[in-house]
């Protein structure tokens, strides 16, 4: 076999491996509310997950909004060990009304302050969300996050970007989705195979691939003898 047609052929090999590992990698990690599915009108646990991202910082305070066009009437925090949480109320633009009648306040803001998530660790604070909202499909929370370098020097990451088309902004607000429960069943297993299986057939479809470049390898090879014999 000539060495340009056996050039090409592992050009290609290259090419076809690095899409395989590109698709099997992990996405970026954010700061994200989980599970990101609950059903409208209902009460829910949600766990806001926040990640440090930095080599060499802490991440010392996480600040959550919580939708103020959407307002949630009961919101209750989880205390976590070695932090100090803190509830802020604020007026509504419109009453909710409630079992119990109209709701003029509601949680605006909650912050997470006092202790520290190092590099390559990730933190979740807890909290209680209820009734949810029935009149919109997706509900958004933005949220800073606070670094603190071992000189003292502080810097926030802003996770407040909206999406826009098919583009996911660097910087996603977290969100949730509120859905019917058959639907958001649907999602959950359309979630768990995206991520675990998709993942698992990257991986099986690359070790497939060069399997079938080396038997072709050994093929064309085995060919070029013959021939020159």
């Amino acid at each position: 076999m000539s060495f340009s047609r056996t050039k090409r052929l592992l050009t290609g090999a290259g090419i076809i491996t690095t899409t395989v590992v590109a698709m099997a990698l992990p996405a970026a990690a954010h700061v994200t509310i989980n599970p990101n599915t609950a059903e409208p009108g209902g009460y829910a646990a949600f766990n806001v997950r926040v990640p440090n991202e930095e080599t060499d910082a802490d991440t010392t305070q996480v600040q959550l909004f919580l939708p103020t066009d959407h307002p949630i009437a009961s919101v209750s925090v989880q205390p976590v060990p070695g932090w100090t949480v803190q509830s802020v109320k604020g007026p509504l633009p419109e009453p909710i009304k409630t079992d119990d009648g109209e709701v003029t306040q509601a949680v605006t803001q909650i912050t997470w302050s006092g202790g520290k998530i190092q590099p390559g660790q990730f933190q979740q604070f807890g909290i209680s969300m209820g009734s949810l909202p029935t009149d919109t499909a997706k509900l958004y929370f933005k949220a800073l996050q606070t670094y603190t370098d071992h000189s003292g020097k502080t810097h926030v990451v802003r996770w407040i970007e909206m999406p826009s088309g098919n583009t996911e902004p660097e910087h996603p607000a977290p969100s949730i989705t509120l859905a019917k429960a058959a639907t958001q069943q649907a999602t959950k297993v359309v979630e768990k195979s995206s991520d675990g299986m998709g993942t698992a057939f990257g991986v099986a479809g690359l070790v497939v691939g060069l399997l079938g470049l080396g038997a072709a390898v050994f093929a064309l090879r085995r060919s070029g003898r013959s021939t020159g014999a």
